[in-house]
Formats: structure tokens, sequence, C-alpha cells
């Protein structure tokens, strides 16, 4: 059962971390994401380019229940919207500016991510609904960026995924950013060779109590 938006808001915000998983198999999933929520990462985004995504999306989504919101990224064509939505996902991350993907999302009760790299495309995702807008590639842009459009568009909730780090990871939060997407600086190649849990429960901590520390500093 899909829970209440505003329960997958709050989950998206708080600490604030977005693991992306670019997952090497459908059998890592679980103990990935188990590893995730003992270092204290709840959003999990399992992303298209997984093997058997939909599948991995289903079984998280089963065995994590109300512990973990479980979303799928890396998506890009309406039909794999709905197909992430039927398959249990609570949250759906697009890199591309997809306004269309906003009302098959909110029909679905889950909540839409939708990407932009241009004050532009932010804010026709925001006109068209959308509950937050992923910045993507983050890394080329960076904070400052944020800060600039906020300004005028303060009203603009960005989530910006690649080069977040957690050193840096609080001038994300500092420019107004309400959670930031990490991928392979949590979720590593190396961790995904060796399925070496006990490094991605680590690593997992150590972003969430970054993440803490920034918005306790931030308000």
């Amino acid at each position: 059962m899909m829970r209440a938006r505003d329960e997958i808001l709050r989950a998206l915000t708080d600490p604030g971390v977005i693991a992306v998983v670019r997952a090497q198999s459908r059998e890592q999933v679980l103990p990935l994401t188990e590893a995730l929520l003992a270092g204290g990462v709840r959003a999990v985004e399992i992303t298209l380019t997984t093997p058997e995504a939909y599948s991995a999306i289903e079984e998280a989504r089963k065995r994590f229940g109300q512990e973990a919101v479980i979303g799928a990224g890396t998506v890009l064509q309406p039909d794999q919207c709905r197909a992430v939505l039927a398959s249990g996902a609570e949250f759906v991350v697009t890199p591309l500016a997809r306004p269309d993907f906003v009302p098959i999302v909110f029909t679905a009760g889950a909540v839409s991510v939708i990407g932009a790299f241009t004050p532009t495309e932010a804010q026709w995702a925001h006109e068209a609904g959308a509950d937050f807008v992923k910045l993507f590639p983050a890394e080329i842009l960076g904070p400052g960026f944020v800060r600039s459009v906020r300004a005028p568009m303060p009203h603009l909730r960005f989530i910006p995924t690649g080069g977040v780090t957690v050193e840096n990871l609080a001038e994300w939060f500092r420019a107004g950013c309400p959670a930031v997407g990490v991928g392979s600086a949590l979720v590593s190649k190396e961790i995904l060779d060796t399925d070496n849990w006990t490094e991605l429960k680590r690593r997992a901590e150590a972003y969430a109590t970054a993440a803490r520390a920034a918005r306790a500093h931030c308000g």
C-alpha cells in the first residue's frame, strides 16, 4: 500500500539524503538497502539501469515496508513511469525535463522529482506541479547556481545529484536544497564489486550525520 504523500516527502527530506542505486544485479538491492537503513539513509532510488529493476523495486517495497521509502530513477519515458509506479515506487526521478510525468505520478499518490539544468526548465517543472526539481549534473553548476536562481525564484526546491560529497553536502543545504541525491560516492563500484555492506553502512552513517548537522545549522 502506498503511504501518504506527506509521509514520502518527509522521508525524502529527513535527513535529506537520497541514495542513487545502480546495482549490478537485482540480488544486491535488498542487502544494500538494509545497509543504507542501518546507516540512517531511508530514501533509496533504484535506477532503471539496475538489472530487473522493476522486480527489484517491488521486492524492496515488500521487504522493507515502512522502514524505507523506495523510488525509481533514470526514468525516461511515460511507459517506464507507469511501470515503476505499478511496481510500487513511491517517488519517481527523471534526469530529463519531463513535466508530463507529473500528473502520472500525482495520480498514483507518489512524489515527482523532475530534471532540469536551466532556470527555465526548473520553472517548467514547478508550474507542472513537480514536488522537487532534480538538478543534474549538479557538479557542473554548483551550490552557487542554486543560490543565484533561488534569489528571484525561492519557490524552487532543488535536489542536486552528481558530485555531492560528505565534505560539500552542507553547501547545498545552505543554498536552500531540501535534500541531495548521492550515487557512486555512497554506493560505489568498489562496494558493489565486493558486496561490502559494512563499508556501505559506514558511508551512509557519514552522509546521514553530515545531513542532520547541515539541516540543524540551516534551521
